[in-house]
């Protein structure tokens, strides 16, 4: 089990590596947003597809996905950004659930500690919902709570089906800080706009948890 694993962790770190060389190379040069459009255009569908395939590599390999929601909003715009970052982030959070289950189990296990054990414990208890929530709320890091929910009984469909749909508010909130800052940078008054919305959305997801408990007590 430890050799397959270990080939299996260096492919993804050499992945990684590629593709942020690949990335480094498709985008060297370029300092302007009038560029950057230049540059995503001549890439045709191979720029939203690469970017799609590295966001979902990364995951595995414990990149926070932040990082790549506001440079997807900065590269891609506030809506076809907003798509291409829940593909990338969900690809990430099927794959890393998947690894947990399946590849590296005991491994996880034996990093996940006692205090994550309970949220093991809570996730089967309460099933999708658990996931919805914390995917709403990041009360926990993204990227340890994929692995940590592979360690689960949920069903794959419930936990991938949750995700896409609940981690969408927070995809676009990061998205579109990444478009207001690149408006920034280009100096368009629209990134005031884009902030406005990101931070309308953050104050919607902090109120998440008390509507929780209420329905719990119910």
């Amino acid at each position: 089990m430890a050799h397959p694993r270990r080939w299996f962790l260096a492919l993804i770190v050499l992945l990684v590596f590629a593709g942020a060389a690949a990335a480094f190379w498709a985008f060297d040069g370029v300092i302007t947003t009038e560029a950057l459009e230049a540059r995503i255009a001549s890439l045709g569908v191979w720029a939203p597809v690469g970017f799609v395939l590295l966001y979902g590599i990364a995951t595995v390999a414990m990149v926070p996905g932040s990082i790549f929601d506001l440079i997807g909003g900065a590269l891609f715009g506030p809506y076809f950004g907003s798509a291409l970052n829940l593909a990338g982030g969900s690809l990430g959070a099927a794959l890393a659930f998947l690894v947990a289950r399946y590849i590296a189990r005991d491994w996880v296990e034996a990093r996940a500690g006692r205090r994550t054990r309970g949220v093991v414990k809570s996730a089967d208890a309460d099933g999708w919902q658990f996931v919805a929530f914390v995917r709403l709320v990041p009360i926990f890091p993204y990227n340890v709570l994929n692995y940590l929910l592979g360690l689960t009984h949920i069903p794959f469909p419930h936990y991938l089906l949750a995700t896409i749909v609940f981690m969408a508010p927070s995809t676009l909130v990061y998205t579109w800080i990444g478009v207001a800052g690149r408006e920034a940078i280009a100096g368009d008054a629209n990134n005031l706009r884009y902030a406005l919305l990101a931070l309308g959305l953050l104050a919607v997801m902090l109120m998440v948890p008390r509507f929780y408990k209420r329905m719990r007590k119910r």
